[in-house]
């Protein structure tokens, strides 16, 4: 199991980038007091996103991160709603999926189920 991932962004971006992670299903908790002035935490379960602050963010090159939603479609209308528009990609595992970008840039895949 993937216990965090940590996710570049700008400071300005923080806010923008913990609502997205918010309509994820993800909770906002403190960062240990040595990160708190450089970071945000996001956690849904056993598992955390780490946005840290930097000043030339990298947003992921090549890989994703991928969210298993707890209820798929209404999660993507939140999205579309907040301005976000995710895109439907093809069913792998039997389970519906889209790609959608967080503020800062981070492909993130979203699926109505884990991979069997």
């Amino acid at each position: 199991m993937v216990q965090h991932v940590t996710l570049e962004l700008r400071r300005e971006q923080a806010e923008e980038c913990v609502a997205f992670w918010t309509l994820l299903g993800f909770k906002r908790v403190d960062p240990p007091p040595s990160l708190a002035e450089r970071a945000a935490w996001m956690e849904n379960g056993p598992t955390q996103i780490h946005l840290m602050w930097v000043d030339d963010p990298v947003a992921l090159p090549h890989g994703h991160v991928a969210v298993v939603l707890e209820d798929y479609d209404d999660t993507l209308a939140a999205l579309r709603e907040a301005g976000a528009e995710p895109e439907p990609r093809t069913e792998h595992w039997d389970s519906p999926r889209a790609y959608v970008h967080d503020p800062a840039g981070n492909l993130v895949e979203l699926m109505a189920s884990p991979p069997r």
